[in-house]
């Protein structure tokens, strides 16, 4: 993606936010996640999706949003949100991808075309979640060689707010770190 100068001269950067079936564009997690965005100099977006069933018209909804934003770009999806911003992330050459308790390889969504995933990606899921097994997360962090952080707690993760928000600002933090020098 292209970066844009802001009037000081520095690189637009926006989080964009994909929520979860049942959520909204500024739920309890996307508001607290948006908050640890904006002190890290994102700028925080989130997608309304609500009315839109179909993963594929998410997707489309994600991608056309995001045609706008010029700049670094960094999806954070929940649930199906975590499926939608997945699947768009090269697309839209994501710098990086932030997932909670996401719906992959789950029976009705659509399969994930090979190496869908070409940016750092970070996955945080539930022990005990009952929507979507953390098995899931295990197999697509293993496969994308993703981080994964494995919480006490269900497919809401409301009672980890506090873990998630310092797992996020630290995954932000980590996307300004220069790679590592090998020898």
């Amino acid at each position: 993606m292209e970066a844009a100068l802001t009037s000081g001269g520095s690189v637009s950067r926006y989080v964009v936010f994909s929520h979860g079936q049942e959520g909204g564009p500024w739920g309890r997690k996307i508001s607290a996640l948006a908050e640890v965005a904006r002190s890290e100099g994102y700028e925080a977006e989130s997608v309304d999706y609500r009315g839109i069933d179909h993963p594929r018209s998410r997707i489309t909804r994600l991608v056309d949003f995001c045609k706008e934003l010029q700049g670094d770009l960094v999806l954070v999806g929940s649930s199906l949100g975590g499926f939608v911003s997945v699947a768009s992330a090269s697309l839209l050459h994501a710098r990086g991808v932030f997932l909670i308790a996401p719906a992959l390889y789950t029976e009705g969504l659509p399969q994930l075309r090979p190496g869908v995933l070409d940016c750092p990606a970070t996955v945080v899921h539930g022990w005990h979640d009952e929507v979507v097994p953390y098995e899931h997360s295990v197999r697509f962090a293993k496969e994308y060689g993703a981080a994964l952080h494995l919480l006490e707690g269900d497919h809401r993760l409301h009672n980890q707010l506090r873990v998630i928000n310092h797992l996020f600002e630290y995954f932000l933090i980590a996307l300004d770190l220069p790679p590592p020098a090998f020898e």
